[in-house]
């Protein structure tokens, strides 16, 4: 039988037929409890514990009855008026040039505020909303989903849009406080894991992806939308169309993962996209590669907190590792400041796994 998972505001329900592997997997989450009138398990939702369920049992079908059965339900108890200053939103935000991530990114944010609200206490009209409401649901989801600051900060960005743009309230009314951006430190991969994972990853379409998001430090947006047009093999370069911030760039195109797309290319013949998905309409999306990504961390048993993101993080490191000056690395992965691009400098083993510690030098003359 599949693992059926059901995702709430507060919980996420995960119903399975019993197996003690199966037991054993999700007693790995914090704060499981099973419920014995119907036979399932209950885990209080956080981005974490939602990742970590499914990285349990990435090998088990999977089959989620969370998004379109409980944002049907609650869209069903919201009004036309309610249901209006969505739309407005969305057309504010495509007014003022946000691209279609960032729009789905804010309208998340906002549908699950509103729902939040609307749970607590029952809307009657939008102009209800007000900062109160804002500061008890960014403190729900710091306390009680255990969300990171940078996630609770994106919801204040587009709850402030919101009141802004739609309720036209003023800014003296919003004072909403952001929580302190945490430092945190990209987790990266050494040299000999990225090798034990492209070695486990036999399917010649998944190598070529995660050989070109290390190769070139992509992002996984980025990956997939590529296109054939976009390799330019003469001048050994990749084109990014419109990445992060809606900006065009151009990155390295590495020789070992031009031939690995050749023989790829020769396969499976890809027409417009690089990496079309498996219907054939479109390209393959951002979480089928992710899937892709986790089961090869399993079978590489990678122990750390690794996410195809880590790749860019690695591709950076190793750059700066072997000498690449900074701001080349900047260019190369598309940030705006050289502020962002320092943070590799904390995490390379040049900086810091070859300094000797006091304790080896004294114990040397012991």
């Amino acid at each position: 039988m599949s693992i059926i998972v059901k995702k709430g505001i507060n919980n996420i329900v995960v119903c399975f037929n019993y197996s003690v592997d199966r037991v054993n997997k999700i007693k790995l989450i914090e704060g499981n409890k099973f419920n014995y009138e119907d036979n399932s398990w209950t885990i209080p939702y956080s981005v974490e514990a939602y990742k970590k369920l499914r990285l349990l049992f990435i090998n088990e079908e999977i089959i989620i009855k969370n998004n379109e059965s409980n944002k049907d339900q609650n869209e069903n108890c919201l009004n036309n008026n309610i249901r209006e200053s969505f739309n407005k939103a969305e057309e504010e935000l495509k007014l003022k040039g946000f691209s279609y991530k960032t729009r789905k990114v804010y309208l998340g944010h906002l549908r699950r505020f509103i729902f939040y609200r609307n749970n607590t206490k029952p809307i009657n009209n939008i102009n209800e909303l007000n900062i109160t409401d804002a500061k008890k649901y960014i403190l729900f989801l710091l306390d009680n989903q255990k969300n990171s600051h940078s996630y609770a900060s994106q919801a204040i960005s587009s709850i402030k849009f919101f009141f802004n743009n739609v309720l036209k309230l003023k800014t003296g009314d919003m004072e909403l406080s952001r929580p302190k951006k945490e430092k945190k430190l990209p987790e990266v991969l050494s040299f000999d894991e990225v090798c034990r994972i492209f070695k486990v990853v036999s399917n010649q379409k998944h190598r070529a992806i995660l050989l070109l998001v290390y190769s070139a430090g992509l992002r996984v947006g980025e990956v997939v939308s590529l296109k054939v047009k976009d390799i330019d093999s003469s001048r050994m370069l990749i084109h990014v169309v419109q990445g992060k911030g809606m900006k065009d760039r151009y990155t390295i195109l590495s020789p070992i993962a031009l031939e690995e797309l050749r023989a790829y290319a020769k396969k499976y013949r890809p027409d417009e996209w690089l990496f079309e998905g498996a219907d054939g309409n479109g390209h393959l999306t951002e979480r089928s590669v992710q899937k892709v990504f986790d089961k090869a961390c399993i079978l590489a048993e990678i122990k750390k907190n690794a996410s195809v993101h880590t790749l860019r993080h690695s591709f950076a490191t190793h750059l700066l590792e072997g000498g690449t000056d900074i701001r080349f690395i900047q260019e190369l992965l598309g940030h705006s400041s050289s502020k962002t691009t320092e943070i590799y400098t904390h995490v390379t083993e040049k900086s810091i796994a070859k300094i000797q510690s006091p304790l080896d030098r004294l114990m040397g003359k012991l």
